[in-house]
């Protein structure tokens, strides 16, 4: 048994190699420059379920035409969704309006530093509040994301099940055990060190700068770690979407009731649990445009599937081309008729644009 006083001195040593490694191997990324809470807020925000690379580009943008929560706090919705477009997960953009509208209306535009204050805020749950509490103000606290949890399953050999939302518990308390007084790049470090060497599963082991700390090394059995009981089945979803022009306008609905794709503009779709025939979609499609659009037009052309990855649902699209002679005049909630052009200038989910690129590449859209 090692006495308490060695495991201490290893704890140090293991943070001090960290981050040794993560001040010379680091990558070079804008929320990196600053210590400034808005953009670690907005940087990590946009981290959540996306990949770096992706997120370098929008976070440079965004910054630009809001670079502070004063002026995010007044933006119109539909401009700060059409710069979130193709980043997913909506809900963040809008929770992100909110939230800055909080900071601006009840600090004063200044964010809080503790952790619970934070975790009050519109979008911000206990790993993004620890993210802005440590690297903004240097809180020594824990930020427990999937890499973290992974590097220290691996070093600790912890068996806790991480898909176990409980199980954040054991790993922030054994983040806390090795935390150093520079907790803002220690957390940074840990999520590195998972990004790019303690990978799912061809971790390079050879390169890890803590590798003679990690009990699964040790032992041989890091692949086992972390342990994941609960798998995430995906549903899949049968959608035909219509897109109906008429002298070069395109009928396009704003989806206010789907919290999918909520505050985004669509081509009119109907969708089903059960998979169906392309006529039987065809049909439920054309009822549902002459129930809720008063237009009674029949199916000119049908483009093969399109699949869309959703985390929880599987869309497999069938874009079905109409040709109305003109566009009613109809009560339906916010709906637009527009060219090429305008439908570009509107906020499209993922999913929309991928219809947009087969229809140019069929040469169906002008």
């Amino acid at each position: 048994m090692k006495s308490e006083k060695k495991e201490a001195l290893e704890k140090t040593e293991f943070a001090e190699e960290l981050l040794a490694w993560y001040f010379e191997h680091k990558r070079q990324m804008p929320w990196r420059e600053t210590h400034e809470p808005y953009a670690i807020w907005l940087s990590e925000i946009m981290l959540q379920q996306t990949q770096v690379v992706t997120v370098i580009d929008y976070f440079n943008r965004f910054i630009k035409k809001y670079p502070d929560v004063f002026s995010l706090a007044q933006a119109h919705e539909e401009d700060v969704m059409k710069l979130w477009e193709g980043l997913g997960y909506y809900s963040r953009a809008r929770n992100l309006m909110k939230c800055a509208r909080q900071v601006v209306d009840l600090y004063e535009g200044v964010f809080p530093q503790d952790l619970k204050r934070l975790k009050q805020l519109a979008g911000i749950g206990p790993y993004t509040a620890g993210a802005i509490a440590s690297i903004a103000f240097n809180q020594p606290v824990p930020a427990v994301d999937g890499n973290v949890m992974r590097v220290f399953s691996r070093v600790e050999r912890i068996a806790a099940d991480i898909s176990n939302t409980k199980s954040k518990q054991v790993f922030e308390t054994t983040v806390m055990k090795y935390m150093p007084e520079d907790a803002r790049h220690f957390n940074q470090a840990l999520m590195e060190l998972g990004a790019r060497i303690c990978t799912p599963k061809s971790p390079t082991c050879d390169q890890c700068p803590v590798q003679k700390f990690c009990k699964g090394h040790e032992m041989g059995d890091y692949l086992k770690y972390p342990v994941k009981l609960k798998k995430v089945k995906q549903k899949h979803v049968y959608v035909a979407m219509a897109i109906v022009e008429s002298e070069g306008q395109y009928c396009v609905v704003k989806q206010t009731d789907r919290n999918l794709l909520r505050d985004l503009w669509t081509f009119p779709f109907v969708e089903s649990y059960e998979e169906k025939t392309v006529a039987s979609l065809g049909n439920l499609l054309e009822n549902a445009l002459k129930e809720n659009l008063a237009m009674d037009i029949q199916v000119k052309d049908v483009l093969s599937e399109i699949k869309h990855v959703y985390t929880h649902l599987i869309w497999h699209v069938i874009p079905m081309i109409f040709e109305a002679e003109t566009f009613p005049e109809v009560d339906y909630p916010l709906t637009q008729y527009v060219d090429k052009e305008g439908l570009e200038a509107l906020a499209l989910p993922t999913v929309v644009k991928k219809v947009l690129l087969r229809l140019e590449e069929e040469d169906m859209i002008g």
